[in-house]
Parts: structure tokens; C-alpha cells; sequence
């Protein structure tokens, strides 16, 4: 949930605590629907590590309000991981949290119920981080940050994919098989497989019939 992309490093926790801070309460006081649900996660907090660049923030809530600090002593909930890269692929390319998770781009961990709350609550907010930034901060803070958040977004799905391209030439030249040349194996065994079956069943048959013969003639 990091808004503060480029350049990151320089820009103090602090900072970043506030804009997130700013954009949330705009978010929760516009859309009173939400108020049952800040009324649930009262109480809880969640801490949100950014990996590349260490920077630790707590997200917690309170009396049905949103907070972000840059220190808190506070047990926490719910701990949440991942680069500035997989958050920004959640906050601005708006991919699915569960599918980053599953994906293992964002680690989470803590308590189920806490993130159960948790997803209800930005599921029914529908947060669109550039509009809100734009909203609070004016147009040219909140299109400089989305343009520097897509642009990390493509360079991810280019690196990505230039990535998987290295590894199916490297198992060309190696005469090892790639997922599609695995599935043509994969069925090639099983017709094999069916094949000897059919065989054995043949071979089984034959045998009984030379017991039967044998016997009589006996």
C-alpha cells in the first residue's frame, strides 16, 4: 500500500504514513456504508513491510477511524509483506490480493478473522488510489505517483515475462522440455499406459484359456 514509488528511499515513513493516512480518512468519511465495517476491525492492527526498501508502516483502527504510523508497540494482527513492486500491482494495477498472495508476491500472515475483516472492508470501499491521491493532494501529485506506480507495474510483467523466456530457451538448448513439450509426454505415457493395459488384459484372457485347455486334457 505504499503510495510513494519513485524515488522511494528518499522519502521519509513519516511521509508515506501521512498520504496513506489522508487518502484513507477521505475514502471512509465519503461513504458512511462503511462505518459497520471500520466498527469491525476497531482495534486491530496491521503491519505492512515493503521489503526492497525496509520501510515498516502499522495500519490500525480506531473509534471507526483509519490510521498509519511509522512506529507502533502495539501486539499486532496481521503482518503483511511484499516489494514495492507487489504493492504496486495491487494498489494501481489492481490485481487481485488473494491471486498476489497465492502467487506469493505478498506474504500474509496472523490472524484469519482480522483479515477477513480486513478484505471486506477495501472490497466494499473500491479504493482507486489515483483518484483519491488526486483528491487530496492535488493532480500533478497524484498522476506523477500512478505514472511512476504503471510504470513499475509494466517493467514487473516485462521482467516477468523476459524471465520465463530465458528459462524455456535455456531448456531448448538443453533438450529438456517446457510445460507444452511436459503435457505431449505426459499424454504420450498415459496412451502407453492404456495400451499395456489393454495388453495385459489380452494376456490375462489367454492364460485362463490355456489353464481351461489344459485341464481337459488332463
Amino acid at each position: 500500500m505504499s503510495v510513494m514509488f519513485l524515488p522511494l528511499r528518499l522519502i521519509p515513513v513519516q511521509v508515506q504514513c501521512v498520504v496513506m493516512t489522508t487518502v484513507l480518512e477521505l475514502v471512509f468519511a465519503r461513504d458512511k456504508a462503511l462505518k459497520p465495517l471500520l466498527n469491525d476491525l476497531n482495534g486491530r492492527i496491521f503491519r505492512i513491510h515493503i521489503t526492497d526498501t525496509n520501510a515498516v508502516m502499522f495500519l490500525g483502527f480506531t473509534r471507526n477511524r483509519a490510521w498509519v504510523h511509522s512506529i507502533c508497540n502495539e501486539q499486532v494482527d496481521v503482518r503483511l509483506s511484499g516489494s514495492t513492486a507487489g504493492f504496486a500491482r495491487m494498489c494501481f494495477g489492481h490485481e487481485d490480493p488473494d491471486d498476489l498472495v497465492f502467487e506469493q508476491v505478498l506474504k500474509l500472515s496472523g490472524d484469519s478473522d482480522a483479515m477477513l475483516r480486513f478484505k471486506r472492508l477495501f472490497a466494499a470501499a473500491d479504493l482507486d488510489w489515483e483518484r483519491e491521491l488526486r483528491a487530496g493532494f492535488g493532480d500533478f501529485f497524484g498522476s506523477r505517483v500512478a505514472r511512476a506506480a504503471h510504470a513499475l507495474v509494466k517493467t514487473e510483467q516485462k521482467l516477468t515475462e523476459a524471465s520465463r523466456e530465458a528459462i524455456s530457451g535455456r531448456l531448448r538448448e538443453m533438450e529438456l522440455p517446457d510445460a507444452d513439450r511436459l503435457q505431449q509426454w505426459q499424454a504420450g505415457v498415459e496412451h502407453l499406459s492404456h495400451q499395456l493395459s489393454r495388453v495385459k488384459g489380452r494376456v490375462t484372457r489367454l492364460e485362463h484359456r490355456l489353464e481351461h485347455l489344459t485341464d481337459q486334457g488332463e
